[in-house]
């Protein structure tokens, strides 16, 4: 069933305690472990395989987990095709925008909408396989507040690659940020990014960024309350169908993320103990 979540509700989506979780399921054992959130726009032809593999990973590992497909306002048969899946899976849920809002947008939605105590971001493509996950979380068992992963360390594995043109725009993007923003991130934009409950509502909770420079903005926001941010080497694959414009959007993300960094280096907001009251031990 797909729950429809006009611009309106989504700002005003209240964030999850954990007090809150129990209660969901089976009582106050039934608390989820991790929530899988997947954004998709016009994602038909490539979700598939990526649920497949969802299902088979998490249920080979025997934890309480959710898998939240968040639509973005999808004119193809995304939702249609997540609906077949939820049937026979009830640990999948469908999220949707009523239009179009953006990556950012329809990760925030997941976000705040999770239960999870841990909540793992992954494109719908899956260019890094949930096989991986386990060196993010090892550093949040570690300590970090969030753990991303990277193409950009010695220690990645990159088996498909962009385009020339493509990995160099990145690049670019990646050296302005760590030079104006960001100075100790090599990689931003992978889309693989595990969270602790508490971070996650943080520093989605006012996402101003909607669109696909939100990844840089999250881990602004991060780096200036004083959250702890692990960069992990993971393997990556290139998938076709990327819908970023290198040029137009690698330029806009730029403009938003140094308008936020002068609006919130005014005076932003920093969240209490963050890791004492919800890292996972």
């Amino acid at each position: 069933m797909l729950t429809k979540h006009p611009t309106e509700q989504m700002e005003a989506l209240p964030a999850r305690r954990p007090e809150q979780e129990e209660g969901r399921g089976e009582g106050p054992s039934a608390v989820v472990d991790l929530s899988v959130i997947v954004p998709a726009f016009n994602e038909h032809h490539r979700l598939g395989p990526t649920l497949d593999a969802l299902q088979v990973h998490l249920n080979a590992e025997g934890r309480r987990y959710e898998v939240l497909v968040v639509d973005d306002g999808s004119s193809d048969e995304t939702a249609a095709l997540v609906s077949s899946f939820a049937a026979g899976w009830p640990e999948l849920q469908l999220l949707g925008l009523d239009s179009n809002q953006g990556k950012g947008a329809a990760v925030r939605l997941g976000m705040l909408a999770a239960h999870g105590r841990l909540r793992l971001f992954s494109d719908a493509d899956l260019s890094t396989p949930m096989s991986e996950m386990a060196k993010l979380e090892a550093e949040i068992s570690s300590g970090a507040d969030i753990a991303i992963g990277s193409r950009a360390l010695p220690q990645s594995r990159v088996e498909v690659h962009q385009s020339v043109y493509r990995e160099r725009m990145g690049r670019v993007y990646n050296l302005v940020l760590r030079q104006t923003v960001l100075p100790t991130l090599r990689d931003t934009q992978c889309g693989f990014k595990l969270f602790t409950a508490a971070a996650a509502e943080f520093t989605f909770g006012e996402l101003a960024c909607r669109r696909f420079g939100f990844d840089a903005e999250v881990l602004l926001r991060a780096s200036l309350a004083g959250l702890k941010v692990a960069e992990v080497g993971v393997v990556w694959r290139n998938a076709e169908g990327t819908r970023v414009n290198s040029m137009r959007d690698s330029f806009q993300m730029l403009v938003d993320i140094w308008r936020l960094r002068r609006r919130l280096r005014r005076g932003p907001a920093r969240p209490r103990s963050i890791s004492k009251r919800h890292n996972p031990g």
